[in-house]
């Protein structure tokens, strides 16, 4: 008897480039086993316990003899590589389409729209770091109350704005026009609002971010979840990617340490469904920054937590772990990575030293998930519940 599944995305911890990897310019790209390289290997016992370094194609990490939970990989079907593109396939939605993305900024036929639309000027129009450009505008920002847009390799349409000059609430109103323009050919993935307070040289994002993120075009095992009154707790930015659909209940973090907490309150409540939780530092503050060294020491601090998760289960919980995309800080550049992602399943409702082998679509989760609470099944994937539940 399964009666809740916790499921944990490490956002962006990919684990090794898809045969299409170079279409997206990512030959070579191995999030886990380049980082695990380039620091001279990662402490990551618990994980390990589990099963990681004993996924087919798993670099970088040690394998152990007899694992605990079961193991995988899994490739991505749709086309793309972003966060949203990730997580809606693992819910169900494949996209044969990339989002739209600007290196060059957005059209002047968007730009005329929006600034119509706020009834100002903004400034920036071009992809950067959300720190620099802060750093680069905040000032003009302030004297003249123009709202920057920026945006990178993703496909995201972001405003900064200082809390001083534009308050958040205003910052929102405005992300919901941008919202509305970005539609049909320009349908980016996510308008996301990125204030700011400091002064010029000290200026620091702060955690009033809001994602306003398109709406999954159809039901996914979400929806499926909500509509039979199970338990669907959003942590992290989970509630954005869906832009609130099929969710019960939600809470945003400030970090990863926030979000494993956040995870373990829902887990210590006695509710039946699902806590459905990303932890996003791994891919905005390291693998976007192409910080090695802070990448690694994000996954032992994770894997450090594992322990008190897996002690705060009861023995109707399943616990479900996996990736959205890669991020591989080694790699040029700063965008993401086509990888395939590494999956680990643990729960005494389960079997143990599973191997799932490499699996076609991130959808086979969702199908799984579907099939433990005997859901309807998504449009998309192929249950795996009979390869690694124990027969009742």
């Amino acid at each position: 008897m399964i009666n809740r599944v916790i499921w944990i995305v490490l956002d962006s911890v990919g684990m090794g480039a898809l045969p299409d990897a170079e279409q997206y310019g990512d030959a070579g790209s191995n999030t886990i086993g380049n980082i695990s390289k380039a620091v001279g290997g990662l402490h990551l016992p618990n994980m390990e316990a589990l099963g990681l370094g004993n996924i087919d194609g798993m670099e970088g990490i040690r394998k152990t003899q007899h694992p605990i939970g079961c193991y995988g990989r899994f490739a991505e079907q749709s086309k793309g590589k972003d966060t949203t593109t990730g997580h809606w396939e693992m819910v169900g939605i494949y996209l044969d389409s990339p989002f739209p993305t600007y290196p060059d900024g957005f059209p002047k036929e968007i730009v005329e729209a929006f600034e119509k639309a706020i009834g100002t000027h903004m400034i920036g129009n071009k992809p950067a770091s959300g720190t620099a450009i802060i750093e680069e505008l905040g000032e003009r920002h302030m004297q003249t109350g123009y709202p920057i847009v920026y945006t990178s390799a993703d496909s995201v349409f972001q405003i900064a704005a200082h809390e001083e000059r534009i308050p958040v609430e205003r910052l929102y109103e405005i992300c919901e026009i941008a919202r509305n323009i970005l539609k049909g050919d320009h349908a980016v993935a996510r308008v996301i609002a990125r204030p700011f307070i400091g002064q010029p040289g000290e200026f620091a994002r702060t955690a009033n971010r809001k994602d306003f993120s398109l709406k999954p075009p159809y039901p996914t095992v979400l929806d499926h979840l909500k509509t039979a009154n199970f338990q669907v707790a959003a942590v992290g930015k989970i509630e954005d990617i869906f832009s609130g659909q099929g969710i019960t209940e939600a809470i945003h973090t400030k970090d990863n340490m926030d979000g494993i907490d956040q995870t373990l309150n829902y887990l210590k409540q006695d509710q039946k469904g699902l806590i459905f939780t990303n932890l996003v530092d791994f891919d905005m503050k390291w693998g976007h920054r192409n910080n090695v060294k802070a990448y690694a020491e994000g996954l032992e601090a994770f894997d450090a937590r594992l322990p008190e998760i897996i002690d705060t289960m009861k023995d109707t919980d399943v616990l479900l772990m996996t990736a959205d995309h890669g991020c591989d800080p080694t790699m040029p550049g700063t965008d993401h990575t086509r990888e395939y992602v590494p999956f680990l399943a643990y729960g005494k409702a389960l079997r143990s030293n599973v191997n799932l082998g490499t699996r076609k679509t991130f959808a086979d989760i969702g199908q799984t998930v579907a099939a433990i609470f005997e859901v309807k099944p998504i449009q998309n994937g192929k249950s795996f519940l009979g390869d690694i539940a124990l027969s009742e």
